[in-house]
């Protein structure tokens, strides 16, 4: 390996991305020709815009971070990135992902960044042949569907489901839940895994309206209050979870709202009102931003002014295994493929192997709770294995 190829990246080596990156594809073309790789792209697929669009910018801020950091060390040969805004609608996927697919220069997806989305458009990325890593989309059957190009960088919902409903029995301690979805792929599976935990401490349910469809909750806030539970728990995006908090505190509910990664956004606290935010709890898989490894958090604001946000980390983690691939000279499709398929080594969030279904090896994911406390989102602790 050439020696100006070495730098840091958020503190960890990007030399060692790399290294095992050409030792898993046999090493013979990591000093492919720099100008087949020169102009590749990479993008980044969520909602940019829209009533979802604060996950995804922190997603395409992590993407963006890794994409700067690897032009300054490649100034003769660089990278570009695509931003597919997605508005965090399935409707929207389907031109989104054929835009990609008839970009030759693309290389590699992150994302799709939400399950719905990633339903409509990992088809078509499967039968292109463009592999894609999603930084957050946790719908467990998404890599039950043979897709060949799926990579997640996070646990699932088989994951998070389960420790979602364990702080809720061990940590809570609450006997009589409520459960309220989305009706999303995401947010109806995320539910479903809680109440398998739960099981009889259910004492009702419901379904609303996502994508901004539904902003009265009343009729929600009253089955709530009737059932006399303590704890509500909520699968599905921090825009309506905020009204529903806001509206439930109104009618005179105090059970603690429990919500997944999702929720796990300061817009929720902004939707709600910090009065009535504040006790929630939000589950993610993944870690707090001030323990990944390196000086990730520091580059990060310092590039774009603001702390890193949920799945920043992992989205930065996604966009380099893509660029170690381009520096190892996988400039066809197929190849990117096999390079990610191979993939071993270190992130700042995580370390990265893919099972042969393109999940996260087990071994490496953790789920935390967070607390809104004080008006803003912060670690409470990470959740046992269930």
């Amino acid at each position: 390996m050439r020696q100006r190829i070495a730098r840091t990246l958020g503190g960890v080596a990007l030399v060692a991305l790399v290294a095992s990156g050409a030792a898993c594809s046999g090493g013979g073309e990591e000093n492919a020709a720099e100008g087949d790789a020169c102009g590749s792209k990479i993008a980044f697929f969520g909602a940019l815009t829209g009533s979802s669009a604060a996950l995804g910018i922190n997603e395409n801020n992590g993407v963006k971070l890794a994409v700067d950091q690897y032009n300054k060390a490649n100034p003769d040969c660089k990278v570009e990135q695509v931003e597919l805004d997605s508005q965090g609608s399935p409707d929207q996927a389907p031109q989104l992902a054929q835009r990609a697919i008839d970009d030759e220069k693309l290389l590699g997806i992150v994302g799709p960044a939400y399950s719905g989305e990633s339903e409509a458009a990992n088809p078509l990325f499967s039968e292109a042949g463009l592999v894609h890593i999603t930084p957050s989309a946790t719908r467990p059957s998404l890599a039950e569907q043979n897709w060949k190009t799926f990579f997640r960088a996070v646990g699932n919902d088989l994951s998070q489901g389960p420790a979602a409903g364990a702080y809720i029995k061990n940590v809570l301690k609450a006997e009589k839940v409520y459960v309220i979805d989305d009706q999303s792929a995401y947010g109806a599976g995320l539910s479903d895994e809680v109440k398998k935990i739960l099981g009889s401490a259910v004492v009702g349910s419901d379904k609303v309206q996502g994508e901004g469809k539904q902003t009265d909750f009343s009729g929600t806030a009253t089955k709530v209050k009737s059932s006399g539970a303590t704890a509500v728990f909520y699968g599905g995006y921090y825009q309506e979870a905020g009204l529903i908090r806001k509206q439930l505190t109104s009618a005179g509910v105090n059970a603690t709202m429990v919500a997944g990664d999702g929720v796990n956004d300061p817009a929720f606290i902004s939707s709600a009102g910090q009065s009535a935010a504040e006790g929630t709890i939000l589950t993610c898989p993944c870690q707090p931003a001030n323990k990944a490894r390196g000086s990730f958090a520091t580059d990060y604001q310092t590039l774009h002014g603001v702390a890193p946000g949920t799945y920043s980390d992992t989205a930065f983690d996604a966009a380099n295994i893509l660029l170690a691939g381009i520096k190892a000279g996988k400039t066809s499709r197929a190849d990117m493929l096999e390079f990610v398929r191979s993939y071993s080594g270190e992130g700042v969030a995580a370390t990265y192997k893919f099972t042969e279904k393109g999940e996260l090896d087990p071994a490496q994911v953790k789920v935390w709770a967070y607390k809104v406390q004080g008006g803003q989102v912060v670690p409470d602790q990470e959740i046992p294995k269930v």
